[in-house]
């Protein structure tokens, strides 16, 4: 699932060992396990109104602690305070709106038979296990978490193992919320224990946000045991940039997109695909736009760029540029790990990338762009295309009839026109082929881990 490491906060801005946890043992997973079943017994009949009331408490914690929480994510992984902060508010947002809407998205549908009723309805499953990234500590559990407890589901989260503090964290919220406190748990244990847990009867289901391989491991276990599984994997999503485009709005775009979080994001704009006669004017926007961005303390107001989260993916990606420029590639910018204590990779930027190469084909997980300039949109929906990945695409262009091209030939779980893909409570999200399968938010996402039951009536 994912290489073995302590349970540990190590500061990826200094490399300081800040504090370790015992995983837990066998005794005490089973005793977590027993209470998330025996809290599920009464918390599903919970009505929605008592559950709403506990989820907006939750948004209201949020809400209050933002500071807080957001050095914590800063502190565990790196990402900068401004964007820490924003996630904290975002998975208040994510509370708030499932607090509002999964009553009405689980409500009885009617349905027209020849009985004298028929409806579906729509019931929890029991617990659900989430195995969470480093990358979005906070948002990937509350975006799981949200709607499952809404649901009348119990969670039981499986976090990174370099970011303990913030699975403890989030499961004290729903706990000072009012949540019964068997109905989210956190279990700080090493990937070697999740297929154990999917084994385990009382897990109804599970959620998997990472790598291809951990989702393959999970999935694989998963099926073994006939359980459904959510996956949102991998992306090397394409932005693709037509000659009726604002330039200056696109490089923009093209910027903030692949250098979010530090770099670490599946739905980052990774592959930049200028199209015809703008090339040349794109690349020297953005390289004047990346070479202004500030890399240092994630702490600092005016940082642009922070550490990325381990060393091990320091290494990865560095070998990953490297590789990339002996196969051909042409360096533009950056390329070397920064002369300073922690994780830093500078803005950097191939292009020249040969077909087939690594570049061409693989997922980079950090402040790298790909940028690859074509003829037309026929070529540029093809290279966008050729991925394994479909996690998401954007686009930019001001002529009707590209943007209805793009959006019906885009193989991707996602499309975005004139804008930065990102994910939306009120919108589904997920990907298809190598990106996973399934989808989390919307009124889609809440129904995933539930029984569709069919009632008919004479």
């Amino acid at each position: 699932m994912e290489l073995a490491m302590a349970i540990a906060t190590i500061n990826p801005t200094t490399g300081e060992l800040i504090k370790t946890f015992a995983a837990l043992t066998p005794g005490e997973i089973e005793q977590k396990l027993a209470f998330a079943q025996a809290t599920f017994e009464s918390y599903q009949w919970v009505p929605f109104p008592q559950r709403a009331a506990w989820m907006n408490t939750a948004a209201e914690i949020l809400t209050a602690q933002r500071q807080d929480l957001g050095r914590l994510i800063t502190l565990e992984m790196g990402k900068t305070l401004t964007s820490a902060i924003a996630e904290v508010e975002k998975c208040a947002w994510v509370c708030r709106y499932y607090a509002e809407h999964a009553a009405t998205f689980l409500a009885d549908v009617a349905v027209t038979t020849d009985a004298h009723q028929s409806y579906v309805k729509y019931q929890p499953l029991g617990a659900i296990l989430a195995v969470m990234p480093w990358n979005f500590p906070f948002w990937q559990v509350f975006r799981f978490a949200a709607p499952a407890l809404m649901a009348g589901n119990v969670g039981i989260l499986k976090h990174a193992s370099n970011v303990p503090q913030c699975a403890l964290a989030i499961a004290e919220i729903f706990r000072e919320a009012g949540f019964p406190e068997g109905a989210f748990q956190t279990l700080l244990v090493g990937a070697d224990q999740v297929a154990s847990l999917i084994a385990d009867d009382r897990i109804k289901a599970a959620t998997l946000t990472g790598s291809e391989p951990a989702g393959m491991s999970l999935a694989a276990t998963a099926g073994h045991y006939l359980k459904k599984t959510v996956l949102e994997l991998g992306g090397s999503d394409p932005l693709i940039v037509l000659p009726s485009a604002d330039l200056e709005t696109a490089v923009t775009a093209a910027v903030t997109a692949r250098m979010l979080n530090n770099g670490q994001s599946c739905i980052a704009a990774k592959r930049l695909i200028v199209v015809g006669e703008i090339g040349d004017v794109f690349t020297q926007k953005l390289m004047a736009q990346l070479q202004a961005l500030k890399v240092g303390d994630p702490l600092l107001p005016e940082t642009d760029l922070g550490p990325l989260a381990t060393p091990q993916i320091l290494h990865e990606l560095d070998q990953q540029v490297q590789q990339s420029v002996q196969q051909g590639a042409r360096l533009l910018l950056g390329g070397q790990p920064l002369d300073r204590p922690g994780n830093f990779y500078p803005p950097t930027l191939l292009t020249d990338i040969p077909p087939g190469s690594l570049a061409d084909l693989a997922e980079f997980f950090g402040p790298v762009a790909l940028l690859f300039q074509v003829a037309d949109l026929d070529q540029a929906i093809a290279l966008a295309n050729k991925t394994s990945f479909g996690l998401g695409a954007s686009a930019w262009t001001t002529v009707p009839e590209e943007r209805d091209l793009l959006i019906n030939e885009l193989v991707s779980g996602s499309v975005f026109i004139n804008g930065l893909v990102k994910s939306d409570p009120r919108l589904p999200f997920g990907g298809i082929k190598r990106s996973g399968y399934g989808r989390e938010l919307g009124s889609q996402g809440i129904q995933e881990f539930v029984n569709i039951k069919t009632i008919w009536i004479r």
